[in-house]
This record gives structure tokens, sequence and C-alpha cells, in this order.
């Protein structure tokens, strides 16, 4: 994490913060208690921000009193050279558009930022924290698209800048959810998150939209019903795991949020 404050001025010295619980969430909420000044920027331990990476996301927040949080892309060892213009969107009905790591262009307001490139006003993120019901030992993913959510319900901007950049080395995660392979327990764990999120957030229309979209269709990684049948010729035994595991996922997040949601009151009759 580096920490600057409005007059340009960097405190570049270095506080190592023991977290003895698990997961990126109380990492974040742990140094959310001990920061100081206005603006928080944050990066991952397998990144590298470019030169005027500061310079830049200061710029930003001096410029505009509305924005609440700015980032960019994050180059990974695969994507020089790759382009997409949709970036960090949540789309009508419920599916959620990443490409942080594509993003060309100028820049846009988004839904979402991505948590190896973003920075927030401090005020913003001690008003709203980071949600610790959230599930997994280690990434515990869309931490960002809940944070997206509350900050915009709060009034706030998010920008997505591309010149805003990191050099990404995605090393192996040292938890269930490895990248560039198949782990059960982690897809369940992020389908529970993302579908919490988004069951707390859409209105009710679009709500319902995301549930059909979710269990008839799903997206290439979490799996509904129709991509379950597009990729059994070639996956079988991978292609039932996955829609085990993503169905497990949407249900156990359908009966977090049906508990917790408020019960309407039936008047007395008189």
């Amino acid at each position: 994490m580096q920490f600057l404050n409005q007059s340009g001025c960097t405190n570049l010295r270095t506080r190592i913060v023991e977290v003895k619980e698990p997961g990126v969430i109380a990492a974040l909420n742990r140094g959310l208690q001990l920061v100081q000044g206005e603006i928080l920027a944050i990066t991952d331990d397998d990144a590298a921000p470019h030169a005027d990476w500061l310079e830049r996301i200061e710029a930003y927040f001096l410029s505009d009193e509305q924005l609440g949080g700015v980032g960019g892309r994050d180059y990974t060892p695969d994507s020089h050279g790759q382009s997409r213009r949709t970036v960090g969107k949540v789309q009508w009905f419920g599916r959620v558009i990443g490409n942080h790591h594509l993003g060309s262009g100028p820049p846009r307001e988004v839904d979402e930022l991505k948590g190896v490139n973003c920075s927030y006003r401090l005020d913003v993120l001690k008003s709203i924290g980071f949600d610790k019901r959230l599930r997994g030992s280690g990434a515990q993913a869309y931490w960002e698209l809940s944070l997206g959510f509350k900050a915009k319900q709060a009034g706030w901007k998010l920008v997505y800048d591309p010149a805003i950049a990191v050099e990404h080395f995605a090393e192996p995660r040292f938890d269930e959810d490895q990248r560039g392979s198949f782990e059960a327990p982690a897809l369940t764990n992020a389908v529970f998150n993302q579908t919490l999120i988004l069951l707390e957030n859409l209105p009710p229309a679009r709500r319902s939209a995301f549930l059909l979209w979710a269990f008839l269709i799903g997206g290439g990684e979490a799996f509904g019903l129709c991509q379950f049948l597009r990729y059994w010729p070639g996956m079988r035994a991978q292609a039932i795991q996955r829609l085990t595991a993503a169905l497990t996922g949407r249900c156990q997040a359908l009966a977090v949020w049906w508990s917790a949601r408020p019960i309407r009151q039936t008047p007395p009759v008189q």
C-alpha cells in the first residue's frame, strides 16, 4: 500500500502489520484501521506500479470532488497487445465483466475497480469498510464488486483509466483459489460472494433476471445448465464438478440473502 496526501507529498515509510485472520479482507480492514491521510492506493505484492502511478492517481482526486475511486490497467504477462473497451461493468441482468487487465481507450466510469490497481478516498473506505461476510481463505473474490456497489450507492463516481497502470505478474496463491487450475471449493466461494452481492444490490426486476441467467445459462467459469451442456462433450467429469460447485455457491448465497431480507409486516386486522 502507498499513501499520499493532497499536497502531493508521499510517505514512503513501510510498516509491516501482522494479521492473524486469513484472507485479504482481514488484511485490508486492519490496514484501514491504521492508515492516515486522504487517499489510499492499493496494489498487490505481485505487482509493480508504473513510475507515474501515484502522480496520475493524485491528479484525478484533485480535479474531481465527486470521485470516490480511480484505478487502471494491470498488465499481465499475456495481456500485452490485447485490448477491450468494456471494463468493470455489471450488465443489466447481473453478468459481471472485468477485463481490467485488457482495458484500452479513454477514461470511463465503471461499476468496480480491480484490487491490484485501485485507489479510494479514505473517508469513502472508512464509511464502507470491506465486507467480512465474503468467503475464501485468501483472495476472497469479488470484494471489489461489493465495495463498488456501496461507493456508487453513496453517490461517488468510480473511474477506470488505462493510463494508470501496473505490471501484474500473477504469482501463485497460497490458498484454495489457484490461478490456472480448477478447484471446486474456490469456485463455490467465488460464486457465493458474487451471487450474494448481486442479490443484495440489484433492484427486483434485475435480480430476477440475474437468477434466471445464473441458473439456466451461467458464465464461462460458473456454469448454468446451458453452459454445462455446451462444455459437457469435451470436459465430462469436470463439467459436472463445475456445475455442482457453481450451483452450490448460488444456492448457499440465495439462502443467506433470503434469511436476511427485511420481512414485510402484515398490518393487524381491525
